[in-house]
């Protein structure tokens, strides 16, 4: 295997999976339950989950889908609602003016994707108040269409036919501080979406917004408890990624495989397609020992597709400049380290609006030198964990971007949130690790549910760069 970057972006896609080609990305993915709750025709769905989980990929291939089947969807991205609301200070006159925004940005939208975009149709929008699917229905009806391709043909006359929109609102979290204004901009947001599926029939909202963002929105604004019935989890296992990751490199060489036939195997199984491309084991030291290879690679991604893509490619590199036409375990050593400064860097740049001082909190957690002659660095009881961050608060206090201050229940709490922290429970020569998409209440209060909690693996060789062996030893592989 010749390990050139167009190969490597072949065999293991974009970190970015909505920048695919869209053919490319369709062929490769991977559809869950997720996908199913999404694409419906009911009034509002919800997509929350950290980044580089998938959300916009789900987005992408949910759309294109639709408009292959002759649906009308439309792409709401944060250029498109640059402006709305941001001087008002009134919060009912604040979703009116999104209610307003929407409606003038999905009338646009339509109109430019059918040619018949003219001047005035704002004006004329107003005249239906606000009501867009019947504004739309009778300009659309009285246009002639006699240029449209078949497939543009066939959107317009089933929304003639039926009036019904689907309407998808992605990466609207853009920018997000963690601030009052920003948390009253994504709560009047979504008011307003309720409030136009109830008083406009056939148009269907997909929001995507990131896990944290969500949670800061949800335990702010009371009126949000409306909307929790809609809300889908974006989340994925081991089990899953591992699948998507042959079902990518089987189809780089030309291999089609079923979703379900994929998911239905054991792990062990589904590895035995990687060795066209990755070596079989990994001869690591301490728990790394001659290991399946798949084990090492599902212990260090956060359970997101985007940190396997990162780990694989970064590998592949490797193997590229040391002649290799497979990936192995040298490879894999090389690059742990860049691999951990990356996601620990994306975990500043991600949440820093959030916590200012999130680099002190995290870089904080590295083992002292009495957790690294115990060996017990990285791993906590709940009562050590609380102590570990109290130790670290010595060094000055913490306060949210909102102006809370961050006691220790807090700082653990806003860890886990972040899947710096995960909970575990060791289950013989594995580990069991649990995600706060998993279980969002696990560390609500601290109270007993017989975990333990643990810094990410993915983490610690950023943490630890001065003992690469003793950071990669003390951590236990993740259970199938």
């Amino acid at each position: 295997m010749d390990f050139n970057e167009e190969n490597i972006a072949a065999i293991f896609g974009h970190e970015a999976a909505e920048d695919e080609d869209i053919d490319r990305l369709k062929s490769y993915y991977l559809k869950g339950n997720t996908f199913s709750q999404i694409v419906t025709d009911l009034p509002i769905r919800l997509l929350v989950g950290h980044k580089g989980i998938g959300k916009s990929a789900l987005f992408h291939v949910a759309m294109d889908e639709e408009r292959a089947a002759g649906k009308l969807a439309i792409l709401i991205k944060p250029d498109d609602i640059t402006g709305i609301g941001e001087t008002e200070t009134d919060f009912l006159k604040l979703i009116r003016e999104w209610k307003i925004g929407i409606s003038e940005i999905i009338s646009r939208k339509a109109l430019i994707s059918f040619g018949t975009a003219f001047d005035g149709w704002r004006s004329k929008l107003n005249e239906y108040g606000g009501k867009f699917i019947d504004f739309l229905q009778t300009t659309l009806r009285a246009d002639k269409y006699a240029n449209l391709d078949a497939s543009k043909k066939l959107i317009l006359e089933q929304f003639l036919k039926g009036g019904r929109i689907y309407v998808y609102l992605d990466d609207l979290d853009r920018g997000w501080e963690g601030k009052r204004q920003d948390i009253r901009k994504i709560s009047a947001l979504l008011n307003a979406i309720r409030d136009m599926a109830s008083e406009t029939k056939g148009v269907s909202f997909r929001v995507s917004l990131r896990s944290d963002v969500y949670y800061l929105v949800r335990t702010s604004d009371e009126s949000t408890d409306k909307i929790e019935g809609s809300v889908i989890w974006q989340s994925w296992t081991n089990h899953e990624i591992l699948a998507l990751l042959v079902k990518r490199i089987e189809q780089y060489f030309n291999r089609s495989h079923q979703t379900k036939e994929l998911i239905a195997k054991s792990q062990p199984a589904l590895a035995n397609y990687l060795h066209s491309v990755i070596e079989p084991y990994f001869e690591g030291k301490g728990h790394w020992s001659h290991i399946p290879t798949y084990r090492m690679l599902m212990s260090l991604v956060r359970k997101r597709p985007r940190d396997l893509v990162k780990l694989c490619t970064l590998a592949a590199r490797d193997a590229k400049e040391n002649g290799s036409d497979l990936i192995g375990t040298e490879n894999f050593n090389e690059i742990f380290e860049s691999y951990s400064q990356g996601r620990l860097q994306d975990t500043f740049n991600e949440y820093k609006s959030e916590l200012p001082d999130i680099d002190r909190l995290l870089f904080g957690m590295k083992p002292s030198k009495q957790e690294k002659r115990t060996s017990s660095g990285y791993t906590y009881t709940t009562d050590a964990l609380l102590k570990k961050i109290e130790n670290i608060q010595q060094g000055g206090q913490f306060k949210f971007a909102n102006g809370s201050i961050a006691d220790k229940k807090a700082l653990a709490a806003f860890m886990y949130k972040i899947n710096f922290l995960t909970a575990r429970k060791e289950v013989g020569e594995y580990i069991e690790r649990k995600y706060f998409e998993e279980n969002r209440y696990l560390s609500n209060k601290f109270a007993d549910f017989g975990y333990d909690w643990e810094v990410h693996p993915a983490y610690r060789w950023a943490l630890q760069p001065d003992d690469f062996n003793g950071a990669l030893a003390q951590i236990k592989p993740t259970a199938d």
